[in-house]
């Protein structure tokens, strides 16, 4: 049609080369211009930069021309020290905000995590349902842990996670970069549950591709927010309407539906 730009919009993945990445990366390439980063190109992605988080300077070329930046660069892991989270998860998130604020971009997606509130499931009924104890328990009538609620870090790694969300507020607020924290919940190479607790935590790969377009789609007045990243599970205990209302993410994977 005359007068409408009908070019996709670009999107970049930090981190592209690791298991979420690389999923991410193959499953959003129809609907947008793809650019991966990250310390080695594993996969072969043709727009590719190698870039080293820590490394400020070496971001900046990554970021140029991008319209959303999907932040998934740190060491994964839970129960990393501090050490590790101080040293490489910190700098790197704090380089992608500041990347972005530098280099135009219009949004950033930041990978929180549900362990920045991961010491609720130390208190009933959470723990109950993590420990696979449904006796007494109504599932409709489960208090959800919300974004307003108090950040409750289970460690280091959500301690860290708390920090990006705080960093990503103060961009939004200085600079007027959009940003959206999403806490994902349990994604694992399995796709399905693997414990108790995955059947209150599970994300899906399918579910989780919508969370991730729901949020590059999200109109520009959303200028910061959060959102759990969870599946429509029977026992989860994360909320998911503001996320519903806001951006328009209606999970459909439930992982009742992996029940034996």
């Amino acid at each position: 049609m005359p007068g409408v730009n009908m070019s996709k919009k670009k999107v970049l993945i930090t981190g592209a080369s690791g298991m979420i990445g690389s999923d991410l990366y193959d499953r959003l390439s129809a609907s947008y211009e793809m650019r991966g980063c990250d310390l080695e190109n594993h996969r072969n992605i043709s727009d590719f930069h190698q870039v080293d988080g820590k490394n400020f300077k070496s971001y900046l070329p990554a970021f140029e021309g991008v319209d959303t930046v999907i932040d998934l660069a740190s060491i994964p892991s839970a129960t990393s020290p501090w050490e590790i989270i101080s040293e490489n998860n910190i700098p790197c998130m704090y380089n992608a905000l500041e990347a972005a604020k530098q280099s135009g971009v219009r949004r950033l997606i930041f990978a929180s995590s549900n362990h920045v509130t991961g010491m609720y499931e130390f208190d009933n009924p959470y723990h109950s349902i993590i420990s696979g104890k449904y006796d007494k328990l109504d599932s409709l009538k489960i208090p959800h842990i919300t974004k307003s609620m108090a950040v409750r870090p289970d460690g280091p790694y959500g301690i860290g996670k708390a920090l990006g969300e705080a960093a990503g507020r103060y961009y939004s607020d200085k600079f007027g970069l959009s940003v959206i924290c999403l806490r994902i919940g349990t994604f694992n190479a399995e796709d399905k549950p693997i414990n108790a607790r995955n059947f209150a935590t599970l994300i899906t790969h399918n579910d989780f591709e919508k969370l991730v377009s729901c949020s590059i789609e999200a109109p520009d007045n959303v200028k910061f927010d959060i959102f759990y990243g969870v599946s429509n599970n029977l026992w989860r205990f994360w909320d998911l309407e503001n996320a519903r209302k806001t951006i328009g993410f209606n999970p459909t994977d439930n992982a009742e539906n992996w029940r034996s």
